[in-house]
């Protein structure tokens, strides 16, 4: 059975930030150090929120009941990627296994590629919609499933967000929605305590 520990420590910590009322600048420099703690290890991911599917997945593995934050799993298969798309909040990825391609992409019609972020494992970078929100990514790998885990600020598969056609810069409204009907239980401590 995997150790979720790491995750819930995880989420603890970012609470606390959130109820210090954390800016965003917070957000994205101490969050980001939480978060590339968590994915400096990979042995504490649930395995039904590590499938791959026909298209990527996303699994919400934390939502915070005032929905200041989310943590999720993004599970790419080989050769799957986002359309371009936008967040209209922050969020914070990092690399668990594999590895993964984000491009920017920059308003216009066509629309033109930007800055390019080739993450890999451990790593971790910031999206905002103040600086870099619109992107598509994709799994760098294409012999096999890339996992990334991302925090939003925000319950990011109930937020409208934005679909952008490349060639037009048309954009369509979106709702995301996740791919699992359970979250992970990170609050059965009951083989810890009785070690103790």
């Amino acid at each position: 059975m995997t150790d979720i520990k790491p995750l819930r420590d995880f989420i603890r910590d970012m609470t606390r930030l959130a109820d210090e009322a954390a800016t965003e600048q917070r957000w994205l420099t101490e969050g980001a150090a939480l978060l590339r703690r968590l994915v400096a290890k990979d042995d504490w991911l649930p395995e039904d929120c590590a499938v791959p599917g026909p298209r990527y997945r996303q699994y919400l593995l934390h939502c915070d009941p005032l929905e200041r934050f989310c943590v999720v799993s993004f599970v790419w298969g080989p050769g799957q990627k986002t359309p371009v798309h936008n967040h209209t909040v922050w969020g914070l990825v990092g690399m668990l296994r594999g590895e993964e391609v984000s491009t920017e992409m920059r308003p216009g019609a066509p629309m033109t590629p930007g800055q390019v972020d080739r993450l890999r494992e451990g790593e971790v970078v910031a999206v905002s919609a103040n600086t870099y929100d619109i992107h598509v990514v994709e799994n760098a790998l294409a012999d096999r499933a890339s996992i990334s885990i991302h925090v939003y600020g925000g319950n990011i598969g109930a937020i409208a967000r934005s679909v952008f056609d490349p060639d037009t810069g048309a954009t369509k409204r979106f709702v995301s929605g996740y791919d699992n009907a359970s979250v992970p239980n990170l609050w059965d401590r009951s083989r810890e305590m009785a070690a103790a």
